[in-house]
């Protein structure tokens, strides 16, 4: 699978969601902030959440959508959000379909033992639907305020 990069088309997909599938075709005309992260309710992907929930307002004010992907379900989703009173849509890759078509699933080494899991990666896709900028292996801290800077530089 080829690497994605900076003006590449940005894959379509189709997600589980609450309300049906989302789809890239959704956000046809906007930015997308499209990012992807481990698992519902453990500390790393709760701050991202809650970062991202946020700075939505700002998200809006510079005409970009935000959506969070993981392989849990649209349930899990719905608890993870109403515990945390997340306001960002999250959307559910059960298949690994989508993050694998990002790159985000990739190979993880935690001491000394390799698995498959999603890497913390972040997408900004354009209004013209192709990749303005990425971000892997992100580190939380500080990171949606450095997404929102280059979604407010489109």
């Amino acid at each position: 699978m080829a690497e994605l990069e900076v003006g590449a088309p940005a894959p379509e997909f189709e997600l589980e969601g609450p309300d049906g599938p989302i789809r890239l075709s959704d956000y046809a005309g906007k930015a997308l902030v499209l990012y992807f992260y481990p698992k519902d309710d453990t500390t790393g992907c709760t701050k991202e959440a809650i970062d991202f929930s946020s700075h939505l307002d700002a998200f809006a004010a510079a005409g970009a959508e935000i959506l969070g992907v993981s392989k849990d379900s649209v349930a899990s989703h719905a608890k993870f959000a109403a515990k945390h009173d997340l306001k960002v849509r999250l959307g559910s890759d059960p298949t690994g379909a989508v993050t694998e078509a990002y790159g985000a699933w990739v190979e993880k080494n935690m001491y000394g033992r390799k698995y498959m899991g999603i890497e913390r990666s972040t997408f900004l896709i354009g209004r013209d639907g192709r990749i303005a900028a990425l971000w892997r292996k992100v580190k939380v801290p500080g990171h949606a305020q450095a997404v929102l800077s280059a979604v407010q530089s489109l």
